[in-house]
């Protein structure tokens, strides 16, 4: 599936970002992010200051509104945290669209995995090893240390620290050169992981490596597969900017990994389906990702060539090569009809085919069979909305909200609906929810006041409603004002 409409506009008008905790229920109340001076940094404020960090990260880069993919790496995130020690609260996983090996993790758990550290990975665990590691990281609270030991320099505020550790995280070598030159060297020091946290976070990460599944070595792989990349460019790779290699490391962590046991470890053909979606979308060009699988088509030994066609396929539809595309999803679709990666894209094919009708019959037994999925929901009501049936539409993503109720896409798809169904008070007050998922609080205002000049005499309720939530984002915006 893929999303362009309101989303695009919203991201070129937000510049000023900030949190929310479920806009409709709770008031947002900032911790103290201007003083150095806390001397802990308790649970629910590391996850305030995590969410601050979020809206910024959905403002300033390029976050993936990709349902498959956040499916795929959810379930992955997930499958480790549930094997990992001193798990505080629920994890977020996310990905970003740039194509250098990194991952990062930030307050409150929140995971960031660049879409190039799948599209270099060899397989399934070194994938999970990383993102092990940076679980880690947040399970021995290694980032809220960094703030507690703020305290100990008046120049280093913990709002400055947010705004370093974004950059850094996002973007490592701009990041590093941005405080190089506005901060002391106790800020970058600050930024980066230390060398006892990266080998606490190697300990931590492979023990649950481990435990879920996948194979310790992996993690050894990974590093050698760095610093291999060391020697032979200029610019070390983007991971490596915050998470030091010296020379044991490597070696320390393939010892640690021999004290496993030895067995055959596979990856998973979800795995093999979000790299090859990745590389057709996210890291090649349309027409070199064509080549590309084709050319793994013709020489690959393997006898399992699904994840090939499949990228092959998504390829082919975004050069507008309908035919050869539609042939091979219908042959993937025949062995494998409920495959979420499968559906997806051959929604896509119908409606870019002009047949949104089909795709509309198809996913609503899919629907049945699973209710709520975020692949098969927003796909069948994105169908709905090409198709004309913006009731459909609405009633899918209302339910849908009413357990996601913070899900941009969703809510993107049902300004969409309310858009065509000339509903203007709905759709300006669905329009103020996604501006307020970037911190645009003052637009977000803005646009609930639009939905009030279209309120009728009649609706009370409706008018009251508003004007709380109206007083309600008024009221976050005094709070970003703090930072």
């Amino acid at each position: 599936m893929q999303f362009r409409p309101l989303l695009n506009s919203i991201l070129l008008a937000c510049a000023l970002v900030t949190t929310h905790s479920s806009i409709a229920q709770t008031e947002l109340k900032l911790p103290d992010l201007g003083t150095s001076a806390l001397q802990v940094l308790p649970i629910e404020k590391e996850q305030a200051i995590g969410e601050v960090m979020m809206m910024q990260l959905r403002s300033r880069s390029p976050v993936v509104g990709d349902p498959v993919l956040e499916e795929y790496l959810t379930s992955l995130g997930n499958r480790l945290v549930a094997n990992a020690n001193d798990v505080r609260f629920p994890f977020t996983f996310f990905w970003i669209n740039n194509k250098d090996i990194n991952a990062f993790a930030f307050y409150g758990g929140h995971v960031g995995v660049h879409t190039g550290l799948i599209a270099q990975s060899d397989n399934e665990s070194q994938l999970a090893s990383v993102i092990g590691h940076e679980i880690a990281h947040v399970t021995q609270r290694h980032l809220a240390r960094r703030v507690q030991n703020a305290q100990d320099n008046s120049a280093l505020t913990i709002a400055g620290l947010i705004t370093g550790i974004l950059a850094t995280v996002v973007a490592p070598d701009a990041g590093i050169a941005i405080l190089s030159a506005s901060q002391t060297q106790s800020s970058l020091n600050q930024l980066t992981h230390s060398r006892k946290a990266e080998q606490e976070a190697d300990r931590f990460g492979m023990n649950t490596l481990y435990k879920a599944g996948f194979d310790p070595n992996a993690a050894s792989e990974f590093l050698t597969k760095l610093s291999d990349q060391i020697r032979f460019k200029n610019k070390p790779p983007a991971f490596l900017l915050t998470h030091p290699l010296p020379d044991s490391r490597v070696s320390d962590v393939r010892l640690r990994a021999q004290q496993f046991e030895k067995k055959h470890y596979s990856s998973s053909l979800s795995y093999a389906l979000a790299k090859s979606r990745v590389l057709a979308r996210y890291y090649y060009d349309d027409d070199t990702a064509v080549a590309f699988f084709q050319n793994q088509l013709q020489q690959s030994q393997k006898l399992d060539k699904r994840a090939i066609k499949y990228g092959l396929a998504i390829a082919l539809l975004d050069t507008k090569q309908y035919q050869e595309s539609g042939k091979l999803l219908d042959e993937l679709l025949a062995k494998e009809p409920n495959n979420l990666f499968y559906l997806d894209v051959y929604t896509d094919y119908l409606i870019a085919t002009d047949v949104p009708q089909k795709a509309v019959e198809m996913l609503s037994a899919q629907h049945q069979l699973r209710p709520n999925n975020q692949v098969i929901t927003l796909n069948y009501a994105n169908a709905a909305i090409k198709a004309k049936q913006y009731e459909l539409a609405e009633q899918l993503l209302k339910i849908f909200l009413l357990e996601k109720p913070e899900h941009i896409l969703a809510r993107d798809l049902l300004t969409q609906a309310y858009e065509f169904l000339d509903n203007k008070a709905a759709y300006h007050e669905s329009k103020a929810s996604v501006y307020s998922q970037y911190g645009a609080f003052s637009k977000a205002a803005d646009e609930v006041q639009r939905a009030l000049n279209h309120v009728q005499d009649n609706e009370d309720i409706k008018r009251t409603r508003l004007k709380a939530l109206l007083s309600q984002y008024r009221n976050m915006q005094k709070e970003i004002a703090k930072l």
